[in-house]
């Protein structure tokens, strides 16, 4: 039996400003109508097992809505109250499993991935499980195709053609002269960040070398509890965990590993660059998504979806423009986002976590103004959902209906409003809003007050256990 395991943890800051904290890239429909997320289930062989998802708490509706959208079952869904890279992760995988008398074969992929050779994957894979059932770790390698830099290498010994390799080194991402090296060479691959191997396999390695690891994990799952959908680790035992990569925790270090060449193309999409070289182009080779007009402009990536932008006589830029941030780059430069992310950081602004529109389980609000003492929120609830009971304690709102029919508690009263109906939830007043309908609910709230923060909500009921 073979378990996919899709570890969805990245926050994806290197596709800034499309790409946020709260809603990062393995969730936007980058290439196609599905997400990324969404393609690395779907491209699965369908005789696998129901895949078990690693992911980051704050993104936990997210991974839930989005199997939902593709009528997916899951394994489970583990929340990582914090991120401790890929070997806590897969080690969590590993023990879901084992503690319940399980030892399946583990397929470790990560969730942002591009793999254009569904058949090749599938041939690879079958390959793969011939080793791992009898014990071996399985790397998949990518042949280069280039001298990358952003790429950790592994070095296997090719003196004899054969359907895999013995792994000699892993190298981390190189300097550009090594890397020309690498990608030169016969006995180089990409590390593509895809493993296989058992469950006990996995773990009797990482209680070896990282025993620190596997227990922090181990009493950290030993405490965990269902909520809803999800698992929820001990978070005080989490935390204690170090922060490794697989490669460096296990891989590196054991002797049984080896390399299975994964024929096609692959992209971990790590930047605006390598996004631009996986889209349609014009005759310019600018790749345009939304309302565009160009003059003279080549080798570009542009990208509004919100208003017109003009761009005239220029060529090699990433121009990306979202609803509240815009970005103008050197398209071989846009690895130095990084800083800009840092200055975000550094000045606490809230564009690195959300965009304008923010997802919640119930389904979204779309701030569309805000000034001295008032913000403006066009809130839209999915059907059969409703946003928790709760009061404020610095402002008070007015909600029109745009579209559907409103369930609105305010205090003892609850009643319903239909479209052009409005009403006032005063400061401090207990009140809920609810979709029993069947289709989108749609209201514009106007916020007034001396505070307007997300954080002045005090939730007493909620569907969604937060706090």
């Amino acid at each position: 039996m073979i378990v996919p395991v899709i570890l969805s943890g990245g926050s994806g800051t290197r596709l800034w400003p499309l790409s946020r904290a709260l809603y990062p890239k393995q969730f936007i429909n980058l290439i196609n109508e599905t997400t990324l997320f969404q393609d690395t289930i779907l491209r699965l062989p369908q005789d696998l097992e129901d895949p078990l998802i690693i992911c980051n708490e704050d993104h936990r509706f997210l991974v839930a809505e989005q199997l939902r959208q593709i009528n997916m079952k899951n394994s489970g869904i583990i929340l990582e109250p914090t991120g401790k890279n890929t070997a806590p992760a897969v080690t969590l995988a590993a023990l879901h499993f084992t503690t319940n008398n399980q030892d399946p074969i583990l397929l470790v992929l990560s969730a942002d991935h591009i793999i254009n050779n569904n058949n090749a994957l599938k041939k690879s894979i079958k390959v793969a499980e011939n080793f791992a059932e009898k014990g071996e770790m399985v790397a998949f390698g990518i042949k280069p195709t280039r001298a990358e830099t952003g790429y950790g290498y592994i070095e296997v010994d090719n003196s004899q053609k054969a359907e895999h390799y013995e792994i000699k080194s892993f190298k981390e991402k190189p300097s550009l002269q090594n890397a020309s090296k690498y990608s030169k060479s016969s006995n180089h691959f990409w590390n593509s960040g895809i493993f296989m191997f058992k469950a006990s396999a996995y773990l009797k390695e990482l209680e070896k070398f990282e025993p620190e690891i596997f227990s922090c994990c181990n009493k950290s799952y030993a405490n965990s509890y269902i909520d809803l959908d999800f698992v929820r680790l001990d978070i005080k035992e989490f935390n204690k965990c170090p922060n490794k990569s697989i490669d460096y925790a296990v891989m590196e270090r054991i002797t049984n590993a080896i390399v299975i060449p994964l024929q096609g193309h692959w992209n971990d999409v790590g930047s605006w660059e390598s996004l631009w070289e996986e889209k349609s182009k014009d005759e310019n080779n600018n790749v345009i998504e939304g309302d565009i007009f160009l003059t003279d402009v080549t080798n570009s990536y542009i990208h509004s979806p919100n208003k017109l932008v003009s761009v005239i006589s220029v060529s090699d830029l990433v121009i990306v423009d979202t609803e509240d941030a815009l970005l103008v780059s050197d398209k071989k430069e846009t690895k130095n986002i990084k800083n800009i992310i840092e200055k975000l950081k550094k000045n606490k602004r809230s564009e690195l976590f959300n965009h304008r529109k923010v997802y919640r389980p119930w389904g979204y609000y779309d701030s569309i103004d805000y000034g001295q003492n008032f913000q403006v929120k066009r809130i839209l609830v999915n059907p059969g959902e409703k946003l928790s009971l709760q009061k404020h304690q610095y402002r008070a709102e007015h909600w029109v209906i745009v579209k559907g029919i409103a369930v609105i508690t305010c205090g003892k009263n609850i009643f319903e409003l239909k479209e052009n109906e409005s009403t006032y939830i005063p400061k401090g007043e207990i009140h809920r809003l609810e979709n029993r309908g069947e289709g989108p609910l749609e209201i514009i709230e106007i916020q007034t007050g001396v505070y307007l923060g997300e954080d002045d909500i005090i939730r007493l009921e909620d569907d969604y256990h937060r706090n």
